[in-house]
């Protein structure tokens, strides 16, 4: 028996199961694929708030490093984002594929102790008060806890019984990885107009990914697909196909607008593609499980160290307004880009660029797009500040938060004695002074602030535990 299986080594599941391992939980990933990362993977960018988590790991300068940063992202017409503006180390979007934040993530979780079974695919989840039993094709394994994050079809989600309620948004996208003959101007390259959409971004080995839609032909995602219909669309939206040659893959695949009523199901969690679904709008798919994964790890780990099961509740009651506010700005990206009437989308363009010139919704839209904007509900009579995001503040010993975090420690920024807590929070002294103390939760949230540092035991007993377990 182990302490945690996590089901699906895609993103979501490595983040949370290299946290689970660094803080020396037993963590078990069960991976139907045979262990090759696939370089045909969807996702492309990589937002503010998730290059913070990274940070926070140690990764974000070596996932930096793979790709191309983005200071603004234009939507269609001459709509943009500007995020140079962010109040992060990160004022842009990464263009780096999927598939290298997963290689940087599973070195992590092997190199922290994490054991990982390929080929192993989940055909039952079973529980009772005290364990789950999931049964694979080859084996059956016993864990306290398990997270499904093994996708959109998630075998976990049917197991346990979760509805997927919601609906397709576009059938019949296209995707294809081509060579072009003219480079396109910008690293992004998107429009939409009415009857057509094309989205191009460079895949960083000479190819370009392209994600194309046509009104016009809604087909089955089996139908065969051809690069000359991939050319006719892209031209139609973007007024040319940069000679696109030499296609290594064509698909089809829908986009569905989903999310589960429950992310927790007694000892069961869902993350990722297997507790919502969005459009591809916005980019914002796989920073929204990764997220999850850094919300839900350190409480798993603290809850298996004695901290009050209620926290486990959290999970959902944090994360599901997330994702549901993640559905919607997506959703509302992808409608917008699919107005037909030439009127419509003139008035779409003025409207837009209008409200984004107003610096409350202007911070609003690049706080939701970067997810740096969310915050988490307090208890009543909490600090204000108990929930935000907190910010990658200088410390006096030349160092930063987001490095004082790293390991899954609490970081308690102020001055303040913590006797019996030193194991598993660090105290680090802000280079400004005048604040409140804040006590920083693993994830970068503020989990208490204040002056009077008398409730601070209780505090960190609800939220890392008191047991005499310790971290390896």
């Amino acid at each position: 028996m182990t302490d945690v299986i996590v089901v699906g080594a895609g993103p979501t599941g490595l983040l949370l199961a290299g946290d689970l391992a660094e803080a020396g939980v037993a963590v078990t990933i069960l991976e139907r694929r045979d262990g090759t990362i696939s370089n045909l993977s969807r996702a492309f960018g990589v937002h503010a708030r998730t290059l913070e988590q990274l940070d926070a790991r140690g990764l974000a300068d070596r996932l930096v490093s793979t790709g191309a940063t983005l200071g603004e992202v234009r939507l269609f017409d001459r709509v943009t984002v500007d995020l140079g503006r962010l109040p992060s180390r990160f004022p842009y979007l990464l263009i780096t594929p999927q598939y290298n934040v997963e290689n940087l993530l599973l070195e992590r979780a092997l190199a922290a102790g994490a054991e990982i079974v390929h080929a192993a695919e989940v055909v039952d989840v079973r529980q009772d008060e005290t364990e789950v039993t999931v049964t694979t094709t080859a084996k059956t394994y016993r864990a306290a806890y398990v997270v499904g994050a093994d996708g959109f079809r998630s075998a976990v989600r049917r197991a346990v019984g979760q509805p997927f309620p919601g609906r397709s948004v576009l059938k019949s996208i296209m995707l294809a990885d081509v060579k072009v003959a003219e480079r396109p101007a910008e690293m992004l390259t998107v429009n939409g107009v009415g009857d057509a959409f094309a989205f191009l971004a460079p895949f960083g080995d000479g190819y370009y990914r392209v994600f194309a839609w046509d009104r016009r032909r809604a087909v089955p995602d089996d139908e065969p697909l051809t690069l000359d219909e991939v050319r006719e669309v892209t031209r139609r939206a973007l007024g040319t196909d940069f000679g696109m040659h030499d296609p290594r893959w064509l698909s089809r695949f829908h986009s569905d607008e989903r999310q589960v009523p429950d992310y927790r199901v007694g000892r069961v969690f869902l993350a990722g593609d297997a507790a919502h679904a969005h459009s591809p709008a916005g980019g914002q798919g796989m920073n929204t499980g990764l997220q999850d994964a850094a919300n839900l790890s350190w409480k798993l780990a603290a809850v298996l160290r004695g901290a009050p099961d209620r926290l486990l509740d959290t999970y959902q009651t944090e994360r599901h307004p997330v994702g549901r506010s993640v559905l919607r700005s997506s959703g509302a990206i992808i409608r917008a880009a699919m107005l037909r009437s030439p009127v419509a989308r003139a008035i779409r363009g003025f409207a837009l660029r209008r409200a984004l010139s107003v610096p409350r919704i202007r911070t609003r839209a690049t706080g939701q797009i970067s997810g740096v904007g969310y915050t988490y509900p307090a208890p009543h009579g909490a600090h204000p500040l108990v929930g935000t995001r907190a910010p990658d503040v200088a410390l006096a010993d030349g160092g930063r938060l987001y490095e004082a975090l790293r390991g899954g420690h609490f970081v308690l920024v102020g001055d303040a004695d913590i006797p019996g807590w030193h194991d598993r929070v660090r105290v680090a002294a802000p280079l400004a002074t005048g604040g409140p103390s804040l006590l920083v939760r693993p994830d970068g949230y503020v989990g208490w602030a204040g002056t009077d540092t008398g409730e601070l035991d209780r505090i960190l007993t609800e939220l890392a535990g008191r047991d005499t377990r310790r971290p390896r």
